[in-house]
């Protein structure tokens, strides 16, 4: 498929400093140690590409952010991991562009990686700067990192199609300086989406849950409008929020919940695509709450519940959706159907990934989160694609502007 983007397939690297940006942003357990391989699993063929062509290969990339601190640390442990994976020796230098990082890559030998520090232990990489400074491309030259790093590479490889809504330096401004091109994951994650939206097999249905419902909202109104989806299968607190929009009242812990995450304000965007779209929608018909230390489904009929939080669907619910799922000719997947991290709240999130990893609909899902889900219930291997996006794969499918995409674009 031709999107006006250069591949780095077919190029020769050899001699080539490479200045390499993937995302191999991970999940962490309790421990801080990385859960799911996803991301650098399939990092994995860029890197040895790079380096089986003698190219001398520099990594940028970030683990964590503001928003998730608690994610922000050393990459040592994605270095030894992808040394692991792709036989290619790849050292580990906790520095992102100081002496230490320059003088690493002066020394790079043909076929060669070092991986460089954290790219957000740098304020001009984390999510409040490109929130509130709002830089343009042009006007990222100046920043730190490309100031530092601009000048030492013959080439840019961006295979990060999952922080391809990020406009951040390590993203959209070295294609200004150097030859850039993608790589073949950009290609294959945006070929899925792609297809998801121009020639899916129907019925496509829309599986959305989890607790960052912002994503959910994102995309519903315009994949609904456009014809792209033909259900959507609420869970999650999406679920919820939906069944609020009806009035159906959940009760007074759950709605103070919601208010203290300002997601309350979702409910008006609920009754507005319930008013257009209420025949799209399939919704939780019935939750499941912890009493007594054990699991006790409630019906609709049966709220509010003022002391209960609702944290997975019931086996009504879960009934509806595997019947659904078994029928789509496609099926997209974000989001779990509740804490499944919790025993007791873990069937509707099990139900579900096993009727999508069963159907014969092609399936597509995406999201850190979702995976690592996913990989906790079923083989992902029985799943059509596994998209290493997430907040990209939803701005994506909502039609909305790309900077990596622009920037690749109208690279050099």
């Amino acid at each position: 498929m031709e999107i006006g983007i250069k591949s780095i397939i077919g190029v020769n690297v050899a001699g080539k400093r490479v200045l390499f940006r993937p995302d191999i942003n991970s999940p962490l357990d309790s421990e801080g140690r990385i859960k799911n391989l996803n991301r650098l699993e399939k990092t994995v063929p860029t890197l040895k590409y790079l380096a089986d062509g003698g190219a001398k290969i520099a990594i940028i990339a970030h683990q964590g952010d503001t928003l998730d601190y608690q994610n922000l640390i050393s990459m040592r442990e994605h270095a030894e991991i992808l040394s692991r994976l792709s036989g290619v020796k790849t050292d580990y230098l906790d520095d992102v562009a100081g002496d230490a990082a320059l003088d690493a890559v002066r020394n790079l030998k043909s076929g060669e990686a070092v991986l460089l520090g954290n790219l957000r232990y740098l304020t001009e990489e984390v999510s409040t700067f490109e929130k509130d400074v709002k830089l343009s491309a042009g006007e990222m030259l100046s920043t730190y990192l490309v100031r530092r790093l601009g000048g030492l590479f013959d080439i840019y490889v961006n295979d990060a199609f999952s922080a391809a809504h990020r406009n951040a330096p390590s993203m959209v401004a070295f294609q200004r300086l150097m030859p850039s091109y993608a790589g073949p994951l950009f290609f294959k994650e945006y070929e899925a989406l792609w297809k998801v939206i121009n020639c899916a097999e129907k019925p496509v249905k829309f599986v959305l849950g989890g607790a960052k419902i912002s994503d959910a909202f994102g995309m519903m109104g315009k994949v609904l409008k456009d014809g792209i989806a033909d259900k959507i299968l609420a869970m999650g607190v999406t679920g919820v929020v939906m069944q609020l929009a009806r009035g159906i009242k959940m009760g007074a812990a759950y709605e103070k919940w919601l208010k203290d995450r300002d997601l309350i304000v979702f409910v008006d965007q609920a009754r507005e695509l319930m008013a257009d779209y209420a025949d799209k929608f399939v919704l939780p018909v019935d939750f499941a709450v912890e009493e007594n230390g054990k699991r006790k489904e409630i019906r609709l009929d049966e709220l509010p519940l003022d002391d209960k939080m609702f944290l997975d669907i019931g086996a009504e619910s879960i009934a509806l959706f595997e019947k659904e799922i078994a029928s789509a000719g496609t099926i997209f997947v974000n989001g779990p159907a509740g804490v499944y991290e919790n025993a007791i709240f873990a069937e509707g999130t099990e139900r579900v990934w096993k009727a999508v990893a069963s159907a014969k609909g092609y399936s597509v899902i995406g999201g850190g989160d979702t995976v690592s889900a996913a990989a906790k219930f079923v083989d992902v291997a029985d799943i059509d694609y596994v998209c290493t996006a997430g907040g990209a794969m939803v701005r994506f499918l909502s039609g909305k502007r790309l900077p990596l995409i622009e920037a690749m674009l109208n690279a050099r």
